[in-house]
């Protein structure tokens, strides 16, 4: 099974993609479970919500790696809510930088329009930057294998089927069990 996780800033076509990619390619994908906890609790965030989002992504990420599927598509994990914590606190616990990694990430450029959906924080200049600087910050704290993804819509969607295609053998746009 090949895990791979889209990474990066708010509003960067990550979720959107993941869910038309695992429709198209018939794998499953683990949405993002802070949007969720955001959406029924609010966005006033501490640390303990931050690590209660930690654990929920992981228990999603369990449930659909229990199936054993090819290509399991993660719309972020933990390094993401690392990412948070800094940008927020300041800092970052280790436990969150403990979780299980992705085989591969894919980091979403800030480079697209930013749409606000009530539960996004940094969608202007420089705090969109900083965020989506930390975002590859965390990549780079966990030496974790990555590539950046950026350009138009078209263009983003391109370079992801472009990875996958490399990454796992396609036949007939469904991906090789293994």
């Amino acid at each position: 099974m090949i895990r791979i996780c889209l990474h990066g800033a708010e509003s960067t076509g990550k979720s959107v993609l993941a869910d038309k990619l695992s429709r198209e390619l018939g794998v499953p994908w683990v949405p993002e479970y802070g949007r969720t906890y955001c959406e029924e609790r609010g966005t006033e965030l501490t640390m303990d919500d931050l690590r209660a989002i930690a654990a929920g992504q992981q228990a999603a990420v369990d449930a659909a790696m229990a199936n054993r599927p090819p290509l399991l598509l993660l719309d972020t994990d933990q390094l993401m809510t690392a990412a948070w914590a800094e940008m927020l606190f300041g800092s970052v616990p280790d436990e969150l930088l403990a979780y299980p990694k992705a085989d591969l990430y894919l980091l979403f450029a800030a480079d697209v329009p930013w749409v606000d959906d009530g539960t996004r924080f940094f969608g202007q200049g420089p705090l969109r930057s900083r965020f989506a600087a930390l975002a590859e910050d965390m990549l780079l704290r966990a030496n974790v294998p990555w590539r950046r993804i950026g350009g138009g819509w078209a263009e983003r969607e391109a370079q992801v089927r472009a990875v996958i295609a490399e990454t796992l053998p396609v036949n007939g746009g469904t991906p090789a069990r293994a």
